[in-house]
């Protein structure tokens, strides 16, 4: 089934990324629009197929709308993942608590919802129309019991729904049948719905209450999330956290992002599957939490990356799913896409070695221990990766941008920061002196191969352009800000790669830079940080302020930003982007560095 048929479904359609907001409970994440629709769930996991899809197609939504003319907003209730929706009405408010139980178990999810008529009676229809497989497979056996409680199968899960009890069951048609309600709330009145989706089936002989629900995901949300009182845009700050926080799962791996094929750039190709989690966005987010303090998250990080590099060892993979199982391979699905992009699950990531992995890292594991954090395992997966770069640093990688092999510098040099960052992290031990050699080793054969005759780090030996990646290795402790080569870099790479605070990776052409995709937001935090490394704090600032706003109306980001129309481009949210927000806050908290 590749088009959505239904006119519930057609009463919903895609909206810009901007008006999307996110929930997520550390095993599965889910968006929901404007007009109160979830379009995006996969269960039981990230990368599992999709229960509600219209996000990118298919078919499948849960929507809790009011009736007649309004106007949409929200807000998350502060360091939580827990959403109001909120529209104004011509009669009054009306919001909708959102949330997914938290913490979440990986084979069964709750999904809140607590439907509110603030100041005025309201009126609001809710449809739930689950279709298994990205809009393939609907419900069956469905039933009511005497209490008023909706069970059925979903593909291979298991569905209860309570608080449902008046719905009807449409008759089924070529897309299922579908559940509708109508409320009448009275002022002041709430009502509570309740979604499970379970591999099993449900083990109680009744619903877990919707209070006691309610009241264990606040609690653990409050307990989850720090104060980070420490940084500049405390409020941001404990936001990005609490989403580093709902894309981690309880093995520890964290998402790169919620979905997948949501496009870079319109009818470019450039749209993939990041249900998965990268190694070196899960040591950014590891980094960044360590700069504020040893807070759960650096303990999950160097949990999940240390057990790969203990499995893998110098054949560590760029990517997993959060439970360290392997990155299936691309595929399409017959489905539109999201407008401009096009249908892919899988990712040929799976297929390409990243040498900046292992760099990456040794710079976590090095700031693990600064906090005393890294324990036994920690240091011998410190010593696996160490010794996959004396291995294999020689060797043409894919890099930071996943692009085709070659002798990428930042690969080298960040190899290089983080065999010098953890000898100077954990110094006397057996390998310190080895480590420091052999970063001094490679930094010298990158030195006599990849400087520029301006004096600048270039891209490869053999590709002269500049770089945002190449303000990394300065700024991860390998060379001092007053090195002539950091200097000229920087110098360079703001000529030729940036617009009015906004930064580019590289040029890919001769386009004009915000043609050829949108400006980077990872790479704009980047730039703060390379400036506070230069003492100049109030460009710093600038630069921070720019790319902070560059997001949507509930704080989120995406990979990239359209300038011109002020837009998010790419999957949503995008975990690297929030975890260089918070690193980037955390430093200009500190003041001017010394």
């Amino acid at each position: 089934m590749s088009t959505v048929e239904s006119s519930e479904h057609g009463a919903y359609p895609p909206q810009a990324l901007h008006d999307y907001a996110f929930l997520a409970d550390g095993e599965r994440g889910a968006l929901i629009g404007p007009r109160g629709e979830i379009c995006w769930l996969c269960a039981p996991r990230w990368a599992d197929d999709a229960v509600f899809s219209t996000l990118i197609g298919g078919a499948g939504l849960y929507a809790v709308t009011p009736r007649g003319r309004f106007v949409p907003g929200g807000y998350y209730e502060e360091g939580s993942l827990i959403w109001r929706s909120r529209w104004v009405t011509e009669t009054g408010i009306v919001e909708c608590r959102e949330a997914l139980a938290f913490p979440g178990a990986a084979s069964r999810l709750v999904l809140l919802r607590r439907v509110l008529a603030l100041d005025a009676p309201a009126r609001v229809r809710v449809v739930l129309h689950p279709l298994a497989g990205y809009g393939t497979e609907p419900v069956r056996d469905a039933q009511r019991d005497e209490t008023g409680v909706w069970t059925a199968r979903l593909g291979d899960l298991h569905l209860r729904w309570t608080g449902g009890g008046n719905a009807s069951l449409s008759e089924a048609d070529s897309l299922g049948a579908r559940f509708t309600l109508d409320l009448s709330l009275a002022s002041g009145e709430r009502h509570d719905l309740m979604l499970e989706l379970s591999e099993t089936p449900p083990h109680d002989d009744a619903p877990l209450a919707p209070s006691k629900a309610w009241s264990q995901t606040e609690g653990a949300w409050s307990a989850a999330v720090p104060a980070l009182d420490c940084t500049v845009a405390a409020g941001d700050s404990r936001q990005a956290y609490a989403v580093l926080r709902g894309m981690t799962s309880a093995a520890g791996g964290m998402v790169a992002a919620a979905t997948t094929s949501l496009p870079e750039r319109a009818e470019e190709g450039r749209n993939y599957d990041y249900r998965y989690a990268w190694i070196r966005d899960q040591c950014y987010a590891g980094q960044a939490v360590a700069a504020a303090g040893p807070h759960p998250l650096l303990d999950e990080a160097v949990r999940f990356v240390g057990a790969r590099l203990h499995e893998d060892g110098p054949k560590l993979r760029p990517a997993y799913t959060v439970s360290g199982g392997p990155v299936p391979d691309q595929r399409k699905l017959d489905l539109p896409g999201y407008p401009g992009g096009h249908d892919r699950i899988g990712n040929h990531v799976n297929r390409q070695f990243q040498l900046d992995a292992f760099g990456e890292a040794l710079l976590l594991f090095a700031a693990a221990a600064r906090h005393d954090r890294l324990d036994k395992d920690g240091r011998q997966a410190a010593d696996i990766a160490a010794g996959a770069i004396a291995r294999r640093w020689r060797e043409a990688d894919a890099g930071i941008w996943e692009l085709d092999a070659r002798a990428w510098t930042h690969s080298r040099l960040i190899c290089a920061a983080g065999l010098r960052g953890m000898a100077e992290a954990a110094p006397g031990g057996p390998r310190c002196r080895e480590w420091s050699d052999l970063a001094a080793t490679i930094l010298a054969d990158t030195a006599a191969n990849a400087v520029h005759p301006d004096g600048h780090w270039q891209r490869a030996p053999d590709d002269t352009g500049s770089d945002a990646a190449l303000l990394l290795p300065p700024v991860r402790g390998l060379l001092a800000a007053d090195d002539p080569r950091t200097r000229a870099t920087l110098r360079v790479y703001t000529d030729q790669l940036t617009r009015s605070h906004y930064a580019y990776r590289f040029r890919h052409d001769e386009r004009p830079l915000e043609e050829a995709e949108g400006a980077f937001l990872l790479c704009g935090f980047v730039m703060a940080l390379a400036e506070y490394h230069q003492g100049r704090e109030v460009e710093a600032y600038r630069w921070f302020e720019r790319n902070r706003h560059a997001c949507g109306a509930a704080g989120l980001y995406s990979e990239e930003y359209d300038i011109a129309q002020r837009q998010l481009r790419g999957n949503l949210p995008q975990a690297f982007v929030h975890a260089l927000m918070l690193e980037t806050a955390v430093g200009l908290g500190r003041g001017a560095p010394t």
